[in-house]
């Protein structure tokens, strides 16, 4: 599990600066594409796509202050998502996974890396954490165990990151694309940025230093120090100190910071002993505390829920509440892996990590641990990103694109989404403008699960859910965390089906513009919404401390799309 923090300060969150000023490389239009580095050029399609590149201002929102789209869709984005016609690749990875580098690890790179490929998977980021003996020794230590699994590795992906805590927040996965200066902009950020290493608290002041942070890493790519990074928040309900303002402050801060964990790792926590840890599923175990936790969110929100993060479960909650701002904001599902369920491996003998920085290559140890709440990365979590170039580059302009679906226990094969109207046709985490009036449909291909788990079993895919919200523009108060008029539009059966092939009228483009995106269940486990319950009758249901078993329980979801009108 992660570190805890310090007292949580909720006085004055008020900050000095807008950014709605500010212009960067990708809204700045006299600078060629040519010229631009890929994250940039990737920013400014997506932009092209919302409709809104040229109205002089860094879009954070993919509308302005009165709810509307700014312009219409440029032709030919090139963002991944933006148009399926062009064609990519699902690149499945896990960007969440600690070594012996980190104080509560115990494997080697090596490790992780071979068995995320044998388990399928096409990248992963090694994320340790971030501290003092780290930010000293370790981001160093760690580089050319990760440059050799690279070597050893064709066509895996292996980015060095690390576990960013969060400053009066939690925590972060922070990386970089793979180059000579990796090493030096990861070293620098943790020992000017991360909350562990500068003795943060919680308060306004600490809640700067971490956009300082964001923005920091964004000059690193606008100067070409490295050619991108990006940041996507960890178990962000687990403890309730990520407040809404502190999101979207994060998310309008800098092109870096991108979104969150949808699921958790820490997935076999919640397998009831004496099989299993007994925990919490995710260590999603805690309860609100009045010197750290935001105290409008509710009991709830401190468990998973179908093993996901409550604040993406929850339909109408905040992730809604973000996107019917029109913040592209996406989800993620990985392993936190640390020690993993039922392996035999143990810590090696005579580690010394407080003065090496490392523990020892693990060892046999003839026993399985049935008290570790992990697995291995691509045993059962998979963040799915469509790639336009099977490269690093690739898989993170993917993810910045918003063109992901996650899933758990490969419950399904393959999912396809896209939208369409007014002769065009966007997909996961694209953008749709189209005429007021313009007939809007969505045509969907889901294959589930055709073979075996990891967990030798065939699973089932019962319902899809067409979840559908409105685009009502920013909110006058930056802790909103809910979103009433999203809802659950249509619920369909499916089980039995060898291939899903849906195609549905989403109605006519309004004022407003709306988004949908879609959500799966092998129906096991089900209630009421908690936000949404006469919207959403068949949402995950609420994990069981103690007693979860992650694959009697199993999801898949996926980003949205937006659809926009055209000014």
């Amino acid at each position: 599990m992660g570190h805890s923090h310090g007292p949580h300060d909720h006085h004055d969150h008020t900050h000095g600066h807008s950014h709605d000023e500010v212009v960067t490389p990708a809204t700045d239009l006299s600078v060629p594409d040519a010229e631009l580095p890929p994250p940039d050029l990737g920013r400014r399609n997506f932009l092209r796509a919302a409709g809104v590149i040229g109205a002089g201002v860094a879009a954070t929102s993919l509308v302005d202050g009165s709810g509307l789209a700014t312009a219409s869709a440029a032709e030919g984005s090139q963002a991944a998502g933006a148009n399926p016609q062009r064609g990519f690749r699902w690149l499945a990875g896990d960007h969440h996974i600690h070594t012996q580098f980190s104080s509560d690890g115990l494997y080697t790179v090596e490790d992780q890396v071979k068995h995320a490929a044998a388990f399928g998977l096409d990248w992963v980021v090694i994320t340790d954490h971030g501290g003092s003996q780290h930010s000293r020794i370790g981001v160093e230590k760690v580089n050319p165990h990760i440059r050799a699994s690279r070597e050893r590795h064709e066509g895996m992906f292996v980015f060095q990151g690390l576990e960013w805590n969060i400053p009066s927040a939690e925590h972060g996965t922070v990386f970089v694309h793979p180059g000579r200066n990796e090493v030096d902009v990861l070293k620098a950020f943790e020992q000017g940025y991360d909350g562990s290493v500068i003795g943060a608290g919680h308060s306004a002041a600490w809640e700067q230093r971490a956009i300082e942070g964001l923005q920091f890493l964004q000059t690193a790519v606008d100067s070409q120090r490295v050619a991108d990074a990006v940041m996507l928040a960890n178990h962000p309900a687990r403890q309730g100190i990520d407040s809404p303002h502190e999101v979207r402050a994060w998310r309008d801060a800098a092109d870096i910071a991108i979104g969150w964990e949808g699921a958790p790792g820490h997935q076999a926590a919640g397998i009831a002993a004496p099989l299993g840890p007994g925990s919490a599923r995710g260590y999603y175990g805690n309860a609100p505390r009045a010197d750290r936790s935001h105290p409008g969110y509710p009991l709830e929100s401190y468990r998973t829920w179908g093993g996901f993060d409550f604040y993406t479960a929850a339909v109408g909650g905040l992730w809604d509440s973000l996107l019917a701002e029109g913040k592209p904001w996406w989800i993620s599902a990985n392993s936190d892996s640390h020690s993993n369920y039922l392996d035999t491996a143990q810590r090696g003998p005579g580690s010394d990590f407080t003065t090496n920085g490392q523990y020892n290559d693990p060892v046999y140890s003839g026993k399985p641990n049935t008290t570790a709440g992990d697995y291995f990365p691509g045993f059962y979590s998979r963040t799915n990103v469509g790639a336009t170039r099977a490269s690093y580059a690739g898989v993170m302009d993917g993810l910045r694109a918003g063109n992901v679906w996650v899933d758990h226990g490969r419950l399904v094969d393959e999912v396809d989404v896209r939208v369409h109207a007014g002769g065009r046709t966007v997909g996961l985490g694209g953008v749709l403008t189209a005429r007021r009036g313009s007939e809007v449909e969505i045509t969907i291909r889901i294959t589930p699960a055709q073979g075996s788990n990891w967990a030798q079993f065939v699973p089932q895919l019962a319902k899809v859910d067409l979840i559908r919200g409105a685009v009502t523009g920013p909110v006058a108060d930056k802790d909103t965390l809910t979103a009433p008029e999203t809802r659950v539009e249509r619920t369909w059966d499916v089980r039995g089906q060898e291939v899903i092939e849906i195609r549905q009228s989403l109605g006519r483009v309004d004022d407003r513009g709306f988004y949908v995106r879609l959500r799966g269940s092998d129906g096991n486990r089900t209630q009421a919404g908690f936000y949404a319950s006469a919207q959403d009758a068949t949402g995950p249901a609420i994990d069981v401390v103690g007693d979860a078993d992650p694959w009697r329980d199993l999801w898949f979801y996926t980003n949205p799309v937006f659809v926009l009108p055209q000014a």
